[in-house]
C-alpha cells in the first residue's frame, strides 16, 4: 500500500515563505515524476510544478521565479519552496506521484491548505 504524506501548508501574511513536504511510503519499485498541484475555492485543481526522475523541472507560469520543486530520492520526498507568497497563491496543495510497483500508476496525497492573507 503506497502512501503519500504531505505536511507545512499553514496560514501567512503575503510576501511571506513556506515550504510543503510529501513523503512516499510503502512497497514501490521506482518513483518516476513527482509533482505538486493545488485547487483553489471553486476552481479545477492545477499543476503547479512537477519533477521528474532525473530531477528535470517544470512551472505553471504564474509561480516561476517564486516557487522551486526538488526531491530527495533517498528518502521518496518531494518538496515546494514557496516564497514572494501572493493571496491568489491560496488553496490545497496536493502531491502527486508516478509510481511502479506491479503496475505505474498516480497515487494523490490528502492535501495541505496554504492561506495568503493579511
Amino acid at each position: 500500500q503506497v502512501q503519500l504524506v504531505e505536511s507545512g501548508g499553514d496560514s501567512v501574511q503575503p510576501g511571506g515563505s513556506l515550504r510543503l513536504s510529501c513523503a512516499v511510503s510503502g512497497r514501490f519499485l521506482a518513483i518516476n515524476d513527482m509533482g505538486w498541484y493545488r485547487q483553489a475555492l471553486g476552481k479545477q485543481r492545477e499543476l503547479v510544478a512537477i519533477i521528474t526522475s532525473g530531477g528535470t523541472t517544470s512551472y505553471v507560469d504564474s509561480v516561476k521565479g517564486r516557487f522551486t520543486i526538488s526531491r530527495d530520492n533517498a528518502a521518496n520526498t518531494v518538496y515546494l519552496q514557496m516564497n514572494s507568497l501572493r493571496p491568489e497563491d491560496t488553496a490545497v496543495y496536493y502531491c502527486n506521484a508516478d509510481i511502479t510497483y506491479l503496475i505505474r500508476r498516480q497515487y494523490w496525497g490528502q492535501g495541505t491548505q496554504v492561506t495568503v492573507s493579511s
